[in-house]
């Protein structure tokens, strides 16, 4: 297969969201899980970019060897690959996905490097997550990662997968505020036992559009540094957006 890249137009994509993630004062953690190249990963860095999200432990080991140190797993981990974790977690910081808690109970006995934990909440794509209002599951998950000196919560993350049923702008915008709102519910139920924990959403149609990103602390898009016509379809850019 041979990709036909239009660099200039992908470039000033990457610039228009780092951008959009400047000006609403949240930390940008792209999404590396549609360029998985670190030619293209380059281009961030020299924007400042100093954090990533990928979708695989083998994608993290790829970028990691390109010197990018602080890395999220997208992706409910895998306890099969615990020694991949440990390689990982000596050299950067990592953070994992936990979608229960049988995993965060083995990574309790087995982890001998720390990492960070993301607890992944559905926000209404239903593919997976704890529902926000699982108030036990999520009591369950966090027991797990206060038991263990390894594991350090570091807040709820989402991807509003939904959005890509959208047909237009508007349709965007709802489950955007949908899911902020959720986010922002979460955030100030558990504010008060960590301080410091972060919301994270990050599905392309809303990075793209949504202006309101009040009590949001991170977007992790991936798919709009090349978009592609599903994309325009959806209403997230324009054809001449497209790079590929």
């Amino acid at each position: 297969p041979t990709i036909l890249l239009n660099w200039q137009k992908a470039q000033a994509n990457i610039v228009r969201m780092a951008d959009r993630a400047q000006r609403h004062h949240l930390h940008f953690r792209p999404h590396f899980k549609t360029h998985m190249s670190q030619a293209v990963g380059r281009h961030f860095r020299s924007l400042g970019v100093d954090a990533i999200t990928v979708s695989s432990l083998t994608m993290a080991e790829y970028f990691a060897a390109d010197g990018w140190s602080d890395i999220t797993v997208a992706f409910p981990v895998n306890v099969r690959e615990i020694e991949t974790i440990h390689r990982l977690a000596e050299k950067i910081n990592l953070n994992l996905l936990a979608v229960n808690p049988e995993p965060l109970a083995f990574l309790r006995k087995n982890l001998r490097c720390p990492v960070g934990i993301f607890i992944k909440i559905d926000a209404g794509a239903g593919r997976t997550g704890l529902l926000p209002e699982d108030e036990a599951g999520i009591e369950a998950a966090l027991a797990e990662i206060e038991a263990s000196p390894m594991l350090e919560f570091k807040g709820f993350l989402t991807h509003a997968g939904h959005s890509y049923r959208a047909r237009s702008k508007a349709e965007i915008l709802a489950v955007h505020e949908k899911t902020t709102a959720l986010l922002r519910q979460l955030k100030e139920k558990y504010r008060s036992r960590y301080p410091d924990l972060l919301v994270s959403p990050g599905d392309t149609p809303c990075c793209s559009v949504a202006e309101d990103w009040a009590g949001m602390d991170e977007i992790r898009p991936g798919n709009f540094v090349f978009y592609d016509v599903m994309q325009v379809r959806i209403g997230a850019c324009e054809m001449s957006d497209i790079a590929v």
